[in-house]
C-alpha cells in the first residue's frame, strides 16, 4: 500500500503541466468586459519550483501591455512586473487541468477567475470577474487556442 501511495505521489509531481506552452485569444469564442482590457497571447512556463506567466495584450485604450508574473501555485500573492492593469497574482491549483486565479492592484482584488484546459489540451478558458477602472463589476469569458 505504502509502495503504491509513493508512486502515485511521484507520478503526480511529474504530470505534465497543461497549461504550459503558448495560448492565443480566440476572439469569436470569447466574451469581454466592455472598458477593461483584452489580453492576445498568454505563455506559461515551469521555471523550477516556480511556473512564470507572460501576457501580451491592450488596455482599455488599446495601448499595448505586457507582463510576467513568477510565482508558486500555492494560492499566495506574487508581484507582476510590466504594465497591467495589476500588480500581483495568486494562483491556487485546482485540479490537472485548472487553476483558480486572483489578481491584485494595491493590495485590493481587481479580477479573479478559473483557466481550464480542455481534456484535448487544444483550448483553454478563462471564466472572470472582477471590477473595472470605473468601479463597475463585471465578468468576462476568455478562450484561448493553443498556439
Amino acid at each position: 500500500m505504502a509502495v503504491a501511495l509513493s508512486f502515485a505521489g511521484a507520478t503526480a509531481c511529474f504530470a505534465a503541466n497543461a497549461h504550459v506552452g503558448t495560448w492565443k485569444v480566440n476572439e469569436a469564442k470569447s466574451k469581454f468586459a466592455p472598458g477593461v482590457g483584452k489580453t492576445n497571447t498568454v505563455h506559461y512556463a515551469e521555471k523550477k519550483d516556480q511556473l512564470e506567466v507572460t501576457v501580451d495584450g491592450v488596455d482599455k485604450d488599446g495601448k499595448p501591455t505586457h507582463g510576467v508574473w513568477a510565482g508558486k501555485t500555492d494560492g499566495k500573492a506574487y508581484k507582476v512586473k510590466g504594465n497591467l492593469a495589476w500588480d500581483a497574482m495568486a494562483y491556487k491549483m485546482v485540479d490537472d487541468r485548472s487553476y483558480d486565479i486572483t489578481a491584485m492592484k494595491g493590495g485590493k482584488m481587481s479580477w479573479n477567475g478559473r483557466s481550464t484546459v480542455a481534456k484535448d489540451g487544444k483550448s483553454r478558458t478563462l471564466n472572470m470577474s472582477g471590477t473595472g477602472a470605473d468601479g463597475k463589476k463585471y465578468k468576462a469569458k476568455i478562450v484561448y487556442d493553443k498556439a
